[in-house]
């Protein structure tokens, strides 16, 4: 009996280690696609997570690169989840958010990689919010568009959608978009890309989409202040929904800082659960 006591036991930590075999440097696998994941030192119980979608060209190593928003993220109790994006057919990684792109199932495949990592590390799915930079960004928003429940909130920096833009989006969602004023790769307004066959849409349109969305009986914002350097817009529309919008001095980047920022928005919006706090 002992014996067999000491082979279930021995049986169960190589399946529980077969289970997590992957983390760090070290990609997880899917059918579909990969991922990275850098995980925070804390064991008690399901861990919050941010998934975060890389820019066009990028990577899940580059996004675990990104040492200052990482290690804001995971000293405060948060995984952080870094998909690769699809190889176009002689391209860059990317993100398939338009039918025209073909290629990868991104709105299955994403939802995949967050219940892989629900199942390997311990992340919890009701605490888990999706975000992104640049291409990345887009895919955030046509998601959250699309799939307004596969995640607890959207964070997209410097992206939003394409022209024609989605007409309506299937429900509301709290989301907060960031955005730098003298970006010139996306810029506010948008551009042509292309030689005339793509659009970048026009940010406040793509945030009156979102208003729309939220049911909120007016444009005005609840509230406008300023933080420093950075200008702040929010609509408290809906139950339980928030649209936050930020604009910070410079270019096409993810800004000093913002994963702290980030935080603050998403437990106001999730609050903590006893055994995760």
């Amino acid at each position: 009996m002992e014996r067999l006591i000491a082979i279930a036991i021995m049986s169960a930590a190589l399946a529980s280690s077969a289970v997590a075999d992957c983390g760090g440097e070290t990609p997880c696998t899917l059918s579909a696609g990969s991922y990275h994941i850098a995980r925070p030192d804390r064991d008690n119980g399901p861990i919050p997570a941010v998934m975060f979608l890389h820019g066009h060209g990028g990577s899940a190593v580059g996004v675990l690169n990104m040492r200052e928003m990482v290690e804001s993220f995971t000293a405060r109790g948060y995984a952080v989840i870094a998909p690769n994006g699809a190889r176009r057919p002689n391209g860059p990684r990317s993100w398939s958010f338009l039918p025209e792109f073909g290629g990868r199932d991104d709105f299955s495949f994403l939802p995949e990689v967050l219940n892989d990592a629900a199942t390997r590390f311990d992340v919890d799915p009701e605490r888990t919010v999706l975000a992104g930079f640049s291409s990345g960004a887009f895919m955030v928003n046509y998601l959250a568009c699309k799939e307004p429940e596969a995640f607890a909130a959207y964070l997209p920096v410097s992206g939003g959608f394409w022209r024609p833009q989605p007409e309506t989006c299937a429900g509301p969602v709290s989301l907060y978009q960031s955005y730098g004023w003298s970006d010139e790769v996306v810029p506010l307004e948008g551009r042509i890309l292309g030689g005339g066959r793509f659009t970048q849409g026009d940010i406040w349109a793509g945030l009156e989409l979102w208003r729309d969305t939220l049911g909120c009986d007016t444009h005005a914002p609840d509230r406008i202040w300023q933080d420093d350097t950075r200008q702040l817009r929010r609509w408290n529309c809906g139950e339980g929904h928030t649209l936050t919008f930020e604009l910070f001095p410079g270019g096409h980047r993810v800004p000093s800082g913002w994963a702290d920022r980030a935080i603050t928005w998403i437990e106001a919006q999730i609050p903590a659960t006893p055994d995760t706090e």
